[in-house]
Formats: C-alpha cells, structure tokens, sequence
C-alpha cells in the first residue's frame, strides 16, 4: 500500500492545544468495524461497550521530563537535549537542537550547572549519546530542571504536568504520553472494575519515532523504531483466560496493542515477558490478542492511522476521520476519543 492511501485533510484549529478540564468529558466516536457504523458519545459512555469478563489492557508508562534547556559551556550558546533512553548509568541517547552545536566533545550545562553534560558519540540517524554529571539522583535533578517533551504540534504550555500523565502511570520511561488513556478517571476505572470488567497493566516506555512521519512512499519500506516493553505473569494469566471464555480485549492506545501483538502467539495467547519490540502493523497484518481498541485521532499518513486501518477497515477509518472532522472533534494528544468495537 501507498503512504498516501492515509492522507486527510486536517484544519489546523482542530488540533487540541490543551486538555479538557475534566479528562473523561471528552467526546467518543464509536466505530463498527464490521459495518462502519458511527455513533457519536461522550467519553464516559464507554462504559456502555464494556462486557462483564472483557479485559481492558493500559500502557502504565510514565513520562520522563525529558526536554532540558541549557547552554554551551564558554560560550552560552542554548542547546536542548532530549532524552530518549538510557544506553546506561548516566549515558542516554538524545535528540539534540540545534544539531551543529552538539558535536563530540562539546560540553554544556543546565540549571546554573546542576547538571552538566558531554556529547560522547554521534549516531547515524543523527541521535547523540550524552554522559550527564551531578551530584544526588538524576531521576531528582531531571524532575527539578526538565521540562514535559509535548508534541511538536502544541504550541500552548502546559500548567500542569500531571495532565500529560495518565492517572495510573507508574513506571517511568517514556518520552511521550499514551495518550488514549488521558481520558480515563480514577473514578471511571473503579466503576470498570465494579461492573466485572477486568483492568490490567503492561508497560512501553514510548519513543519519539511512534510519531516521526513515514518517509517511503511503500509501507513495506518503512522501519520502526524500537520500544522497551514488559507484562507481568498476572497480567498475562487474566488476558488469557478472558480468550478462552470467547470475552473481548479491550487494548488502551497504540503502545498496548503493538506490545499485545509482539506477544501473543498465533492462538492469541500471551506470557510474561519482556524485550523490545519495533513491530509495525498495517494493513494485511492479521492481529491475534486485541479485539477492540480505545484510540485517539492521528496524524495524517503516521504509522498510527495504518495501525488503527489495520483493525476498522482503510475505507472504515477514513470515512471515519472525514467525518470527525466535519464534527470538528478534536485531534491528537489532548483531543478525543475513538472506540472501535
């Protein structure tokens, strides 16, 4: 297939700048993969396409405040680092701005030299790998100096951190939200669970390069990044057992599903484990655990839009799409919430 087969067009004040007041007010549009039918709903409803004994699975994952401000050692010139992963202790790969600054060697300070860093190595795509210097616990010294690394296509700050955070985040790591699990209350999980839905939790720490556009015009052509994910053994034995009984998994977001779907066997079943996985799902891939999925509006041609097609149907989604936005549903990190049943 064609990368412009997942083309559409977006009016730029459709993008959502922030998040709503309250996370679970969100609109839902409700998609039937099977006839293409759309209900339009707020996203509490969901509740109403949650069978007792379905298993909702959600990406735990916790933002990093990964994008650090600072400037050159001697001559003060601004540099911005983002942190991508740990390569170890106090080495990461990093996205630096401007590149040319950011040569091997050089050296730089953040936070009136709280932390100090020297760019060690140049990567072939044009990543840095950076040693950090400071005194206590980089986790701390990050959290006190860097900044939320919100999506290229907000433009708003940010107030609060939190809301760039699921309400169950737990395991730090990512640098950027699954963001279809913004919408999700304390409250509305509890009232999940009371109903006999099963919750449970997988970790992918997400990378910048879920949302780096597709280059090739060939989707055979394209390489995904990879992604560090875990699933405990609790989580696993519950998903299992929701497919032996013929019930429904629910994933939460993208990650979950690539995650499921590194996973899973051929019969749909999972088991604890981790690694890492750069699994791209696009249409033709035939998926083996995810049933149905909670999901937010895409960027145009992203290896999001291919993976949601891949579930719903090409034609399903992009009608889909064409309508949300005659709606004008919001799109993006901050905007609304599709479900596809």
């Amino acid at each position: 297939m064609d990368v412009k087969d997942f083309d559409f067009y977006l009016p730029e004040e459709l993008i959502a700048q922030h998040p709503l007041e309250q996370r679970d007010a969100s609109r839902l549009m409700v998609l039937d993969k099977k006839t293409g039918e759309i209900l339009h709903k707020r996203f509490h409803d969901v509740l109403e396409y949650l069978n007792k004994g379905d298993t909702l699975v959600l990406n735990n994952t916790r933002v990093m405040p990964a994008r650090l401000i600072g400037e050159k050692e001697g001559t003060g010139g601004k540099i911005e680092f983002l942190l991508l992963r740990r390569i170890e202790k106090d080495k990461w790969e990093c996205l630096a701005k401007p590149g040319k600054s950011a040569r091997v060697g050089r050296k730089f300070t953040f936070g009136e030299g709280k932390l100090k860093a020297e760019v060690i190595e140049v990567k072939e795509d044009g990543n840095r790998i950076v040693e950090f210097f400071y005194e206590g616990i980089f986790e701390e010294v990050l959290d006190s100096l860097g900044e939320m690394p919100l999506p290229p296509y907000i433009h708003e700050r940010l107030d609060d951190r939190e809301r760039y955070q699921t309400v169950y985040s737990k395991e730090t790591g990512s640098a950027a939200a699954p963001t279809a699990g913004l919408h999700f209350t304390k409250e509305l999980l509890h009232e999940i669970k009371e109903r006999g839905i099963n919750v449970v939790y997988l970790t992918l720490h997400v990378g910048l390069g879920t949302f780096r556009p597709v280059k090739v015009e060939s989707l055979e052509e394209h390489e995904m990044h990879s992604e560090f994910y875990m699933l405990s053994k609790e989580s696993a034995d519950i998903i299992n057992e929701t497919k032996k009984r013929g019930n429904s998994v629910i994933s939460v977001g993208t990650t979950s599903t690539r995650t499921l779907e590194t996973i899973g066997d051929e019969n749909g079943f999972v088991k604890e484990q981790s690694g890492w996985t750069n699994i791209f799902i696009y249409p033709g891939y035939k998926f083996k655990v995810v049933d149905k999925l909670i999901t937010n509006f895409h960027l145009p041609e992203s290896t999001l839009i291919m993976l949601v097609s891949t579930l719903a149907g090409r034609d399903n989604v992009m009608n889909a799409y064409k309508e949300a936005v005659n709606e004008s549903y919001r799109f993006f990190s901050f905007g609304d919430a599709m479900f596809i049943k």
